[in-house]
């Protein structure tokens, strides 16, 4: 038996897991027990002009120290050793480094309110569809390359010698190796969709336009795939952890990546969703489509574990959920997520369906104002209550699937015979049927750690624990999960 250690960073909550691969040739399954797990989310901090979004990466460090030191235990427990440790997190987010090592400030939130506009602004000077032609990329306004264009100006920016994506950054700080794994590189904007390394015409002119960059592209690591061991823990690292030398691996970093290794698809004929804070909607390609007419439709090419690209939109996903819930409780309405649910079961199915993707959605406030002002705007009854007001949400959800579903597999020419849909909202079995007749697909649900255990085959096969192609490392996914099949029908009428 061998065990590994997928760190797990979501926009919500850090997650430690210790998977121990089991079982012969063709019968491996992985064990998955979580160890640790802390919050996460951003910090608003005051500033002269206003607030700002920043991440308290110290916190989600020392958690990700303190799972490492659990995780060894564990496996002492059970008389396994630690082959590896691999880290995953969301995307575009990262933290800015001096040439001595030292950390500048916090990463800034990707919902900073300083990015209003600079997406326009910097696709106005480059244009969009040169841009779109080489990176691929779906036009959101965090995108790396944007924030560093908002950065520029920053009182540190002269100091910048190392750009450093949140998994990099961390696995930096494990190893003393700085890398860009690619999967997670591909959302910045700043790579070539094509030849999986960073773009020099794109790079380039963004430091034609905006000269105070500086040289950019030598604050820029090298770029690795996954499966790629980055080096091993350092002394400081092995004495604050109690683990010894363990080797650490770089994963589909971005957390999508790791979904969609994930998936436990039997053969291509699959979508996905990978449900969580976001909802990324997509279907898995061996080359980007770089048409304009995806750029138009404003469809995104992230790149894969094993060569492969996802082909996919990003859709304001259950955080739209969890900030109703929040915004209730602040207000003194205590509804768990299980009652929220069961009313929304029994509310009147479709009767307000608004765009969950709407730019007014995106900041944390009053969601559920937001839904309300959606719906009188579009001339749809105005949700009361928690019960019509969650089924909003929920439909509304269900039909944005539909329409980027419909999306990607038309433009991409990927036929489609099951959705699949891993992470957290592969529990929500409302939305999760709702979906399925939507879009008038199967929807298998599970894993919900489906980021972790992509994460860990990945890592088993770099070491020589598993090994065999996307399919195989799938096949021991699905033995390792229980999954549940959800078929397309009316519900609630």
């Amino acid at each position: 038996m061998s065990a590994f250690v997928a760190v797990d960073l979501g926009a919500t909550s850090g997650r430690v897991m210790l998977g121990v691969v089991t079982g012969g040739a063709g019968d491996e399954h992985v064990d998955l027990t979580e160890v640790a797990r802390f919050g996460n989310g951003p910090v608003e901090i005051p500033e002269s002009d206003g607030t700002a979004l920043h991440w308290d990466l110290l916190h989600l460090w020392r958690g990700t120290l303190d799972g490492l030191r659990a995780a060894g235990a564990l496996a002492r427990e059970r008389g396994v050793e630690i082959a590896g440790i691999g880290i995953d997190s969301w995307a575009v987010d990262h933290g800015l480094f001096a040439a001595d090592g030292s950390l500048l400030a916090n990463p800034r939130h990707h919902r900073d309110p300083r990015l209003s506009g600079v997406a326009e602004e910097v696709l106005g000077r480059l244009g969009p569809g040169e841009h779109y032609g080489v990176n691929g990329l779906q036009t959101l306004p965090f995108n790396t390359e944007f924030q560093l264009v908002a950065a520029r100006h920053d009182a540190v920016w002269p100091l910048v010698d190392s750009i450093r994506l949140i998994p990099d950054l961390l696995g930096s700080w494990l190893t003393g190796v700085t890398v860009a794994e690619v999967t997670n590189a591909s959302t910045t904007g700043l790579l070539d969709a094509t030849t999986r390394q960073w773009s020099g015409p794109v790079v380039d002119a963004l430091q034609r336009e905006y000269p105070e960059l500086g040289d950019l592209r030598s604050k820029l690591a090298d770029v690795v795939e996954p499966g790629t061991v980055v080096g091993h823990l350092t002394d400081r690292v092995q004495d604050a952890t109690g683990l010894g030398a363990v080797p650490v691996v770089a994963v589909g970093s971005h957390d999508t990546a790791s979904a969609v290794v994930g998936v436990p698809a039997k053969d291509e004929r699959f979508a996905y969703v990978s449900s969580g804070t976001w909802s990324l909607v997509g279907v898995e390609l061996d080359e980007p489509v770089l048409t304009e007419e995806s750029r138009q439709a404003d469809v995104t090419n992230e790149l894969g574990v094993d060569g492969t690209v996802r082909y996919l939109k990003n859709v304001m996903g259950l955080w739209v959920l969890s900030e109703t819930l929040r915004t209730w409780q602040e207000a003194g309405t205590e509804v768990t997520l299980v009652e929220a649910l069961a009313a929304a079961a029994e509310a009147r199915p479709r009767r307000t369906v608004v765009d969950v993707d709407a730019p007014e959605f995106l900041p944390p406030g009053d969601m559920p104002a937001r839904i309300a002002d959606a719906a009188r705007a579009s001339g749809q009854p105005v949700p009361e209550g928690v019960g019509e007001t969650v089924r909003c949400i929920l439909d509304s959800l269900a039909d944005a699937y539909r329409r980027v579903l419909h999306e990607v597999t038309r433009l991409s020419g990927r036929h489609v015979e099951v959705l699949h849909v891993v992470g957290g909202g592969s529990q929500n079995e409302l939305l999760c049927r709702l979906t399925a007749a939507a879009t008038g697909l199967p929807v298998v649900a599970g894993p919900v750690e489906g980021a972790a255990l992509g994460n860990v085959v990945v890592q088993a096969r770099a070491v020589g624990a598993l090994d065999g192609d996307l399919t195989r490392l799938r096949g021991v996914v699905r033995r390792s999960s229980r999954l549940r099949r959800y078929e397309p029908q009316l519900v609630n009428g």
